[in-house]
This record gives structure tokens, C-alpha cells and sequence, in this order.
């Protein structure tokens, strides 16, 4: 897939279903990386320490292929898979999303299961805005501070993202860079000679 834009959800939403007494909360969050998801889903298991699982799936960059599903001692593929697909069936990346169950003592089969994971998901991810964002490619700058102005000019026409900025004598700085609009970017800053670029590896 090499897409322009992708698809993901702008803000963190919980959404609830119960089905013969048991609880799902569904929390949906944009996600960045590993670490933020591992704190994300410490946050809720301290919230939620009385509930008997806190499922999961995410889904990271647009390749396809970084995605982790768990069923937290849940009947095998009854909560994990049906959460992650719902996060692709919307076509959405860069997505976690935690369904914290509490038992209502009634066993729902997996057939129940699936359908109650799946359906807390699909609630949760219908009442967030999903907004389209630029596929970028991360790129390491190293100017002269007496370029900065060009830079920065070049960076904001452009719509590039800021990641990291360093500035002493020598000024660094970490851009994702649209990829639609990579061949021109690169183009401008071989214009301006003095400032290094490189592809952060």
C-alpha cells in the first residue's frame, strides 16, 4: 500500500455494551507507539483492577503489518481478533483499543463473546471523528542557525510535521515529511547547500 493518507481517530472515546450482565467498556485511543500503548493499558488495568479481563488490539503505521491482538484469558479468538477487526474494517492505523469486561455470572459462549467485543468496538469507534492524515517519512535536518528562516519556510509550506528541534550554534531537527510531497521538499533543501538532510534511520 503506498497510500498518501491514512485513516485514524483524533481523540480518545469509551463506549459501553452490556449483554446478560456482563460489562464492556470499550476505550479507543489514537496511538502512537508501543511504550504509549503499555501505559495506556496499565492506566486502565489499575482503574478497572476489579474486572476479569482487559482485551485488546492495536494497530501501528501504515504497512499493515504492526498489529497485536490478546484475549486476555478470554476463550481464544473471541475478543482480541473481533477488536481489531472492527479497527480494520473501519481502515484505521495507529489505533488501540481496550474492552475492559466485567462478569455478570452468565457465560455468553464465545459466539457471545465475539459478538459483544466486536460490538463495544464498533460503538466506541462510530462515536469518534476519524480524521485522514498524511503518510510522512522522517527525515534528520543540520543547518546553521543562520538558515533557520529558510527552513522553517519550507517545512510549514509544505504542511511537515516537527518531531524533534534542537537549536545551539547548529540547529538539528527531526521532520516527518509528506510523502506525496517528498521529491519536492528534498529539491528545496539541496537549494539551500549548507543544511545536511538524511533519512532518520
Amino acid at each position: 500500500m503506498s497510500q498518501e493518507f491514512y485513516n485514524t481517530i483524533s481523540q480518545p472515546v469509551v463506549a459501553e455494551f452490556k449483554d446478560r450482565g456482563s460489562r464492556f467498556l470499550a476505550y479507543a485511543y489514537p496511538l502512537a507507539s508501543v511504550e504509549e500503548f503499555k501505559e495506556k493499558l496499565k492506566e486502565l488495568k489499575e482503574e478497572h483492577h476489579k474486572a476479569v479481563h482487559h482485551c485488546f488490539a492495536y494497530r501501528l503505521g501504515t504497512d499493515g503489518n504492526f498489529f497485536r491482538v490478546s484475549d486476555d484469558g478470554e476463550p481464544s479468538g473471541s475478543a482480541g481478533k473481533p477488536i481489531l477487526g472492527q479497527i480494520d474494517s473501519k481502515e484505521l492505523t495507529d489505533v488501540l483499543v481496550i474492552v475492559v469486561r466485567y462478569f455478570g455470572g452468565t457465560l455468553l459462549g464465545v459466539p457471545g463473546l465475539i459478538n459483544a467485543y466486536k460490538t463495544a468496538t464498533s460503538l466506541a469507534l462510530q462515536t469518534t471523528p476519524i480524521i485522514q492524515k498524511q503518510v510522512e517519512v522522517t527525515y534528520k535536518l543540520h543547518f546553521d542557525y543562520t538558515k533557520m528562516n529558510d527552513v522553517m519556510m519550507i517545512l510549514k509550506q509544505y504542511n511537515c510535521t516537527i518531531l524533534k528541534q534542537e537549536s545551539n550554534l547548529f540547529c538539528d531537527i527531526e521532520a516527518g515529511i509528506p510523502k506525496s510531497r517528498l521529491e519536492e521538499v528534498l529539491y528545496r533543501f539541496k537549494d539551500l547547500h549548507t543544511v545536511e538532510i538524511r533519512k532518520a534511520s
